[in-house]
């Protein structure tokens, strides 16, 4: 089970979300503060951090999909986030 205890932020993350997805940092951490449903992605370069997605709904009701690396330390460094695809909120949906 995947306990996320904080989250890092990179600026060029920062900058990409606001400018191309139209996500502010706060809605990222709303879909942490929640219980997202997690899946694995992808094993990661480093031994024992994999890449996840979770999807969760904002208090604002907005389905994001957030795309994040689990690190050791219990924090999830974001690598993406965006509006869920149409198959991705089917399967949040049945949560």
């Amino acid at each position: 089970m995947i306990k996320i205890e904080g989250i890092k932020w990179l600026g060029d993350i920062v900058d990409k979300l606001a400018f191309k997805h139209h996500i502010e940092t706060d809605e990222v951490e709303q879909v942490f503060q929640g219980k997202p449903k997690i899946r694995f992605v992808q094993k990661g370069k480093r031994k024992g951090e994999n890449v996840y997605l979770a999807l969760e709904r904002t208090d604002a009701g907005r389905y994001l999909a957030v795309l994040f690396i689990y690190k050791k330390t219990r924090e999830a460094l974001i690598l993406s986030a965006r509006d869920m695809a149409r198959k991705e909120r089917r399967q949040y949906d049945r949560k």
